[in-house]
C-alpha cells in the first residue's frame, strides 16, 4: 500500500503470490521465449539443484499456439509426475516430436488440470484428450496449417465428444490477462483452497512474467492507397507474409500488455509484472 513501509500479507496456500508464466504464439519465433526459459531454468538450477524445473516455480503456465506447445513441454508429466522435458529441450522441439500417447491432463485452460473445475480433464472426462491432439489444435494457424479434428470418449459414460479446433491465437495470442488471470480469478470466486485467502480482485498478489515471440521492426511498408486495393489474396500474401494475421496477432498482444501494465500501476504493483518482447526483429523474405 502506498505510503507504508511494510505491508503484511496473509499468504495463499503455497507462498505470498500467485505466480503466472505466459507465452505468446508466434510460429517458429517460439525459439525466443524458449531461449529465455532455458536461461531462467538454468539459473534456478544453480540455486536449487539440477532437478529444478520451470513448472516448480509457477502456479499457472498459459500458452497459445507455439506458446501452447512450449507450455505442454514444460508441464507434461512423466511416470513420476515430474516434468517430462527440461527447458533446454525446447530448442530441439522440431527435431523431437511429442509422443502420440501422452495424456493432456496438465495442459492449462481449455484442457485444464484444476481440481473441481468442470473444464478439467480430471473432472470432465470428455476433455481427457491426447496431448498430441491439443498441441496440433493450438498451433493450427489459419492460412498456414489446417484445422484439427479429434474425438474424446468418456470411458465412464461412453459419451463421445467431437472437437473442431484452430489456433488459439485468433482469440488470445497473448493469453496472460485474457485467460490465465481470469481462470485464477474464477477459481478464487469458487472458493478454491489453492488460492485462499486471496480475493477475486486482488491483482496485486499476482507475479506475472509474459514472454513475447518478437515483433518485426516497424518499417511502415504498407501505404493506405496500396492496401485499399487489396482483396483477400493481398491481405493474406503481401510482403511475403499474411498482413491481416500479423496485424491482429501483434495488436492483441500489445493491448493485453497495455491493460496489465495500467491495472498493476493503479495497484502500485507494477514491479510484479515483466513483459519481455523483442520489438525490432528484421524479417528476411527471400
Amino acid at each position: 500500500m502506498e505510503g507504508t513501509d511494510k505491508v503484511l500479507l496473509q499468504p495463499p496456500t503455497f507462498g505470498n503470490l500467485i505466480t503466472v508464466l505466459s507465452i505468446d504464439g508466434g510460429g517458429i519465433r517460439g525459439i525466443i521465449p524458449g531461449t529465455i526459459i532455458n536461461f531462467l531454468e538454468s539459473e534456478l538450477q544453480k540455486l536449487d539443484g539440477e532437478d529444478a524445473r520451470i513448472a516448480d516455480y509457477f502456479d499457472v503456465i498459459a500458452g497459445t499456439s507455439t506458446g501452447g506447445l512450449v507450455t505442454a513441454m514444460l508441464t507434461c508429466p512423466d511416470e513420476n509426475n515430474r516434468p517430462l522435458f527440461a527447458a533446454k529441450d525446447i530448442k530441439d522441439f522440431y527435431l523431437k516430436p511429442v509422443p502420440q500417447n501422452l495424456p493432456a491432463t496438465q495442459v492449462f485452460v481449455f484442457f485444464s488440470s484444476k481440481k473441481g473445475d468442470e473444464s478439467s480433464a480430471k473432472i470432465n472426462h470428455s476433455l481427457d484428450a491426447l496431448l498430441s491432439d491439443i498441441c496440433i489444435a493450438t498451433s493450427a494457424a489459419p492460412t498456414y496449417l489446417p484445422a484439427h479434428y479429434f474425438e474424446t470418449k468418456d470411458e465412464q459414460t461412453g459419451k463421445v465428444r467431437e472437437f473442431n479446433l484452430i489456433d488459439g491465437g485468433v482469440a488470445a495470442n497473448n493469453p496472460q490477462a485474457l485467460i490465465a488471470i481470469s481462470e485464477v480469478t474464477k477459481e478464487i470466486v469458487k472458493g478454491s483452497p489453492d488460492f485462499f485467502p486471496i480475493k477475486p480482485m486482488d491483482y496485486g498478489r499476482f507475479l506475472l512474467i509474459s514472454l513475447g515471440t518478437g515483433s518485426p521492426k516497424a518499417q511502415e511498408k504498407y501505404k493506405a492507397a496500396e492496401v485499399a486495393k487489396w482483396g483477400v489474396l493481398g491481405w493474406l500474401t503481401s510482403g511475403g507474409s499474411a498482413p491481416v494475421i500479423d496485424a491482429f496477432s501483434h495488436a492483441s498482444a500489445d493491448m493485453v500488455d497495455l491493460h496489465i501494465s495500467v491495472v498493476l500501476q493503479a495497484l502500485h504493483s507494477e514491479n510484479n509484472y515483466l513483459r519481455i518482447q523483442v520489438r525490432r526483429l528484421y524479417m528476411h523474405v527471400p
